[in-house]
């Protein structure tokens, strides 16, 4: 039987195959993913964009679902999209940084 934590490990590295198609980047590396939360009902995934105003949503909403069906996740899966905080390139982790500075981006120094 999967434990919770190793049943939360899989859900954030099967979200490493979504990708931003705008940007390239895996949604975990670019700090999209606010929250995994696991219960006896589901798991629900808070989740941001890269801007309240981008178009990719549904694609990206898809993507999750789709990466996560063929991992093997069964059980439901509930989005919550918010927008606060706003996303910022801060959110990133360490190897987002790195990819996103390789696609010849530039990151700030805050």
């Amino acid at each position: 039987m999967t434990t919770e934590a190793e049943l939360y490990d899989k859900i954030q590295e099967l979200l490493m195959d979504v990708e931003d198609p705008e940007i390239g980047i895996d949604i975990i590396n670019l700090g999209l993913v606010y929250g995994i939360d696991i219960s006896d009902s589901g798991i629900f995934l808070t989740i941001t964009l890269t801007s309240a105003a981008c178009p990719l949503q549904d694609y990206i909403e898809e993507s999750i679902i789709n990466v996560l069906s063929y991992g093997g996740i069964t059980q439901p899966l509930t989005f919550n999209w918010v927008f606060a905080p706003l996303w910022s390139v801060t959110m990133m982790t360490d190897e987002g940084r790195e990819m996103f500075g390789a696609l010849g981006g530039s990151i700030p120094a805050y």
